[in-house]
């Protein structure tokens, strides 16, 4: 299967196709186009295309120097288990290369996708806190 990953600076993301993407995933049904775009053009990201339809996203938050953190990896229902998802984060992780940490929340059922694919350790030591 021929599938293009490519970060942001090499090729666009529209909103309208992360959208999309979100919603065949069952996420963020409320966020809104104008903002998924500010958000494309402020924050590190890469997307996977197969011909012209987005199949893979991942985007990281980052001060650009210290801390980055891997938010939104999100694959296509079709293409789950594929390896598309290890070679979005693995671009995304090339883009990151100059950051010193790089954290990620997950849920708990993928954590051996992320230590075996892209050399993250679990961490028992710290806990996620979410203020709304």
């Amino acid at each position: 299967m021929k599938v293009d990953i490519r970060s942001f600076s090499e090729k666009q993301i529209q909103a309208w196709e992360l959208m999309r993407l979100y919603r065949n995933a069952g996420w963020w049904e409320e966020r809104g186009e104008q903002d998924i775009d500010s958000m494309l053009t402020r924050e590190i990201s890469v997307g996977a295309w197969k011909g012209n339809l987005l199949i893979g996203f991942a985007r990281a938050i980052t001060d650009g120097k210290y801390r980055g953190y891997v938010e939104d990896v999100v694959i296509h229902r079709d293409y789950h288990k594929s390896g598309i998802g290890k070679k979005v984060v693995s671009k995304l992780l090339q883009e990151l290369s100059h950051i010193d940490v790089i954290s990620l929340f997950c849920d708990k059922d993928l954590i051996p996708f992320y230590e075996k694919n892209n050399n993250f350790k679990h961490s028992k030591s710290q806990y996620v806190m979410h203020r709304k």
